[in-house]
């Protein structure tokens, strides 16, 4: 069987699509570069007196900031981090660029009658923001985002995808995660959902396959093909 005739198979036994934001949809820190979005939240750690070790300081993911913040166990610095990451966010939603087939394989897996949802360690109200700015709202994809201020919960913690397949009324057996991550993967897999990897770097490609990506592509074009054919 081809890699195509693989895809197709697999999502023709899924009720589910469930993708990952920033990647399979769209580079949310595209023109809001990542390592500007992590300096800011270093500053407010700085301007709450916390020492900046230097581990962190050459931290470029803004995501790794709110952990680390989390594990100095001062709750009201976390929220501050967190609104702050939050506030950044949608910003960046607002002129992020769209993942080229990102938009083609929702509208086909919508018009192939599969439920789709977005799980993400973003925030929930950045993805609406870029969802409605992109016009994909109407396509009612349910949003499993980022707990505030709990960034143990994100992926790969499996719950905002088992949260998300429960929002769809679906089971982990009938779901597919689409996500370009260890994260997404190691997170599918403690959810007990299938999981394609989207290699948008050739180095994740190995990387997705020895932690045991069921499929990996590496063009989203892959995908929406698949659910069109899926529609046909």
């Amino acid at each position: 069987m081809s890699a195509r005739a693989d895809l197709v198979e697999l999502l023709s036994r899924k009720t589910s699509i469930l993708l990952d934001f920033d990647g399979p949809v769209c580079s949310i820190f595209s023109k809001r570069p990542a390592p500007g979005v992590a300096e800011t939240l270093r500053g407010v750690l700085t301007g709450a007196g916390v020492a900046i070790p230097a581990g962190l300081a050459a931290e470029l993911d803004p995501l790794e900031v709110l952990k680390w913040t989390a594990e100095l166990g001062r709750a009201n610095l976390l929220r501050e981090v967190e609104a702050k990451l939050c506030a950044e966010e949608a910003e960046a939603a607002q002129v992020a660029q769209p993942t080229p087939y990102g938009r083609e394989l929702i509208i086909g897996g919508f018009e192939a009658g599969k439920a789709l949802a977005v799980v993400s360690n973003n925030s929930a109200g950045a993805i609406n923001r870029y969802l409605n700015r992109q016009r994909l709202i109407r396509y009612g994809m349910p949003v499993s985002g980022r707990v505030f201020a709990r960034p143990d919960l994100m992926k790969p913690n499996p719950e905002p995808i088992l949260a998300a397949i429960k929002t769809l009324s679906a089971s982990p057996a009938d779901s597919v995660l689409i996500g370009d991550s260890l994260a997404d993967i190691d997170g599918a897999h403690a959810a007990g959902v299938a999981v394609v990897g989207y290699a948008n770097r050739p180095e994740k490609i190995d990387r997705f396959a020895n932690a045991g990506a069921d499929l990996i592509v590496t063009s989203m074009a892959e995908v929406a093909t698949a659910a069109v054919e899926l529609r046909v």
